[in-house]
Formats: C-alpha cells, structure tokens, sequence
C-alpha cells in the first residue's frame, strides 16, 4: 500500500490530538485536591461542594455519601477560594479551597460545631478564628459602651483605674487579633480573607457601638482591590460592596456629607477595576442597583455620569442604557413632551377629545409611570397608584400610565379600572417615549412640575404620597 505525504498528515495529527488531550487529562488530574470526610449525619444524601465567582455561585462537585456518611469530592486550581459544602437538608458549612486538600468529618454540616477540619493548616486557623473572632467582636463592643459611660458620665468619671483597665483590655484584644493574623503564612489565603471576612462582618457593630472605628473602616473598604481573584472567589464581593456603602450611610455623617463620601469610595472602586472590564461591569451594574434600592439617588447620577464619560472600559450596551437615563434624565432637566397616540385610556375625558400632549395638561405636577400588564411589581404599584389618584388629583398632580404592553387585550384589561391616563403603542422596549425617557425597567416614574421639569425619580408610590403630603398637602 502506498502512503503519501499528505494521507500521513491526518493520522499524524489526530495522534498529537490524543497525546496533547491526554497530556491535559493527566495534568488536570495531578493539580485537583479532594476534599473528603465522614458526615455521619448524612447517610446516602447528596454532598455538594460550591464554590463563588463574583455574585454567582456555581457546582464544582457533587457525589451520594454512603450508608456510612462518606463522600468524596474534587475541585482545581480554578476553584480555589472559598468553598461551600451542603446536603439535602442542612445549612452550608464553608471552606477553603486551597491547594493542601482537606477531609470533614463530624455529624451534621449545619452543626458546624460539631465538624473537625484536619490535613489543611489553613482550614484549621479559619475554624480557629471563625469560632475567636465573633467573641472578640462583642467584647469589643461591650468595653466600648462602658468605656463611654466612664468617660461622660458624671457617676463614673472620677473612677480612673477602671476606665484604665477597659482601655488596656481593648487594645489587648486588638494586639490579639493582630498578632494573630501576622502569624499566617504570608501568601496563604487565610492571610488574606480573614481581615476583610472581619472589616465585612463587623460593620453593623461599627456603626452601632464603635463608632471611632468608622473612618478606618471605610479607608479598608475603599483600599480593597475589587479586581483581585482572591475576592472574586471568597463570597465577600457582594458583601463587600454593600457593606461599603451601608456603612457610608450609616455613619452619622449629613447627608450631604454622605454624598461627598460616597464619591469618593466610588472613585476608589471603580479605580480597582479600571484594570478588570468585566467585573468592572458587573460592579457598576450592582453598585448602581444598590444605591438606587437605598434611594441614594445623587450617588447613584454621580456613578452613572462618572461611568459614561470613562474611555478605559467599554460599557455594555444595556447598562449603558441604563446609565444614560441619568445623564439625559436627571432631576432638573426638562422631560420630553408625550404625544397620546395609539390606544388611549382618558376616563375623565368625558365627550370632549381630552388633552392631546402631557404639555397640555393644567395640573402643577404629573406623575408619568411606565409599567405593563406583565411586570409583577406594576401589577402591585400602579393599582396603588390608582387607590391614591383622587387625593393626589385634588392636590394638583395629574398621573399619566405609559403601558409596555404588545397585547391590546392585556392593556385593557390591566387598564380598565385605572381613572387616569393610560396609553400603549404596542411596541414595548422600542416605543418612542419609552426611549425618548431612557425608559430600561418597570415600573419607571418621574414626578415632574407644570413645565416638565424633573423634580423626583421616585423608587415607590410610598415615596411619590410622601411627596405629595409634604409638598402639597398646603394645597387641600
């Protein structure tokens, strides 16, 4: 038989496949660790181990334990971080995913006392200072609260040696916590996670009882790399995030204080990740989500602003739809006149035609909402809306219902009992006033004055009757 060149090739080829696969098989077998154990609590269920990427969670390994409680799992160097082991029906029990591999054993995972970590020397100082940690939290706490009243109350002040004793006392425990943590190998993960699983996890405290603590505390968030791997897989990156920016606002500070302060830790996080374009993105989407839920409504124009006008990352396309709304909408400028076209809903018309704009209408304020039939939240706000029409009527805001709705038969019907405005062009996202207003969810509201000037972007019709009863209430 008579092989040329080019019929070797193929052959030649596809066994370099299989040495180079093979190679890969072998050298992702050689670098995974497992994790085992004896859960004796959980006989023949299901052990799963999860790990974190950002605010997901994803499976790494899941097997059936025995009739003895044993399982067995593996994980690569990819999943290294934090870990979270669970059954069918307990509490997750959390690890470290490091290179050491480890074994579990004890009864149940939701009794984490009852657990034993052994052949992993960093899952063995994470159960340590998991289990001090919390302790000298509220010991802290409790010698603050008293060395305050020794310090301002007139009963205690002249009692020396006692307030000398708390004041030794926290900064033993402080030197504790410090030395402690000195103590870790220097690149292990534990090094690393615990002070900021403390700077997470201490903040109510901070707020509540320590509060001399809070500028430190917010130099630690803002110094913290949101870019870095080690938090992407810890679990904290959500959490760091929120308690941030929790603790900017509960910090005592006015609010206009508060808004300075929120910039500047804004600033200090997008900075990190300048680096990063995707989490960047995923930071910014969640950061801004969390701002507009606390109603922090400047911080959160002043993110949107700051990201739209960055050249060092791209935005994608829908968050910066979102975003936009706050540079083209935001509180001071003027609204886009609203044509009533299509299906229009104007029970107060009666036999005359009714007005043809919203720039014709008399009222000193309009409230436009925009909702639809298939938004589960409008399905609770706009009939609210509707309940709370007659008061805010007589005191001069006028509401006008913009429907996302591609259905005529659901906007009628979701319509029907509403007594004001309502209007649909049956064209959903790409409705001309839903992108003349930078329209990217429902329900979407903006309160505006008889010149369509943007006075509020109210978060909740709770907020919008506040308004109404602080603003107008003069006007009944």
């Amino acid at each position: 038989m008579n092989f040329t060149g080019a019929s070797l090739l193929p052959i030649i080829d596809m066994s370099i496949f299989h040495i180079l696969f093979s190679a890969a098989i072998l050298l992702s077998f050689l670098t995974a660790q497992t994790l085992s154990g004896i859960l004796k609590g959980h006989p023949h269920q299901t052990i799963k181990l999860e790990g974190f990427r950002g605010f997901k969670t994803y499976t790494i390994d899941s097997t059936r334990a025995d009739e003895n409680g044993s399982f067995s799992l593996r994980y690569t160097a990819k999943d290294r971080g934090i870990g979270v082991l669970s059954s069918n029906d307990s509490k997750p029990f959390f690890v470290i995913l490091c290179a050491e591999g480890m074994r579990v054993t004890g009864e149940l995972l939701s009794n984490s006392e009852s657990l034993y970590v052994t052949e992993s020397a960093e899952n063995l100082a994470f159960s340590e200072y998991a289990g001090l940690q919390p302790k000298r939290e509220q010991a802290l706490s409790a010698w603050t609260y008293l060395e305050k009243m020794y310090v301002s109350d007139s009963a205690f002040l002249k009692h020396a040696a006692p307030l000398q004793a708390i004041q030794n006392e926290k900064l033993r425990l402080h030197a504790e916590d410090k030395a402690y943590l000195a103590a870790l190998p220097a690149h292990s993960y534990a090094r690393w996670y615990l002070p900021v699983r403390k700077l997470v996890s201490s903040v109510s405290a901070v707020a509540q009882y320590r509060t001399d603590e809070i500028p430190a505390s917010i130099s630690a968030f803002r110094a913290l790399d949101y870019a870095d791997p080690r938090l992407y897989t810890s679990g904290l990156f959500k959490d760091a995030i929120e308690s941030h920016f929790w603790l900017l606002e509960n910090s005592g500070r006015s609010l206009d204080s508060v808004f300075l302060e929120m910039r500047v830790s804004i600033d200090a996080v997008l900075l990190s990740l300048i680096k990063d374009e995707k989490k960047y993105n995923e930071v910014v989407d969640y950061l801004f989500d969390v701002l507009e839920r606390h109603s922090l409504f400047q911080a959160s124009e002043y993110l949107a602003i700051k990201v739209l006008n960055e050249t060092a990352c791209t935005v994608d396309g829908n968050l910066a739809r979102q975003l936009e709304t706050y540079r083209a909408m935001k509180k001071g400028n003027t609204a886009p006149d609203i044509l009533f076209v299509g299906n229009v809903r104007n029970p107060s018309a009666g036999v005359s035609a009714g007005p043809a704009a919203l720039s014709e209408l008399t009222t000193s304020h309009t409230l436009v909402v925009f909702g639809a039939s298939w938004c589960p939240k409008c399905a609770e706000e706009v009939p609210a809306i509707a309940n709370l029409y007659n008061k805010w009527k007589k005191m001069g805001l006028e509401v006008v219902f913009i429907s996302l709705d591609e259905s005529e038969a659901e906007f009628i019907k979701f319509t029907q009992r509403f007594p004001f405005i309502s209007m649909c062009d049956f064209r959903k996202w790409d409705g001309k006033v839903v992108n003349d207003y930078y329209v990217f969810g429902t329900p979407t509201m903006f309160l505006l004055d008889s010149k369509r000037e943007i006075l509020l972007r109210p978060n909740s019709v709770k907020q919008v009757d506040a308004w109404v009863d602080w603003f107008l209430g003069d006007q009944k």
